[in-house]
């Protein structure tokens, strides 16, 4: 991984924004992705005058939002069919339907912070498309939220320049942090359904 995010330093200053642009993207699609560690390492490349911090920025916005409309799209079109018919085995379809509502609800929060949420951006999206969330004001809270993370990753990597490696550690702590935390709060949501479910169903049978 590292080696290919080195590789970009061998490339003209446009083609390492198409590569920005293109790991942000993918990253929406197919996590997880080296993007965050790319986007810094390209910031690296803005300190030493290779490549123009601005457009590294672009290219990295753009990317991470049309990635997240490809995902949203996904979810719009064919994300209810991909549970409701069982694909993902453990979810029961009540659960998927309640999650559903409960987006509706509230998602446009979690759209603000969902470049902050690393590992759980292309969850985010899809589920997005699938609740049907206002595609426009969806797509500019996105487009936000990418800007303010995107710009912290360019920043810091213009900040330590040839050092930018020193914040892969921390990248890594704060994505297994989130993942976790957000892994944990998913699994108390889906037992209390569980449960509830049981002592409905335990009271049904016995009247």
């Amino acid at each position: 991984m590292e080696d290919l995010i080195l590789s970009l330093r061998g490339l003209s200053p446009w083609m390492v924004y198409a590569a920005v642009f293109g790991m942000a993207f993918i990253e929406n699609l197919f996590p997880p992705s080296p993007s965050d560690l790319a986007i810094v390492f390209a910031g690296s490349l803005a300190a030493l005058g290779e490549v123009s911090f601005a457009w590294v920025l672009v290219a990295a916005t753009a990317g991470s939002t049309t990635g997240f409309v490809a995902m949203y799209g996904v979810g719009a079109w064919s994300g209810r069919r991909i549970l409701e018919r069982g694909r993902i085995s453990f979810l029961p379809v009540e659960a998927v339907r309640k999650a559903e509502a409960w987006f509706a609800r509230h998602g446009l929060w979690l759209i603000v912070a969902n470049r902050f949420l690393a590992g759980t951006r292309a969850v985010v999206s899809f589920f997005a498309g699938m609740s049907h969330l206002p595609l426009p004001l969806t797509t500019l809270l996105c487009l936000l939220s990418a800007l303010a993370w995107n710009a912290i990753l360019v920043g810091a990597g213009y900040a330590l320049g040839q050092n930018w490696e020193r914040i892969g550690f921390y990248l890594t702590t704060y994505s297994q942090v989130i993942t976790g935390a957000v892994v944990v709060v998913l699994l108390v949501l889906l037992g209390r359904m569980v449960v509830r479910n049981a002592s409905r169903n335990g009271a049904g049978g016995k009247g």
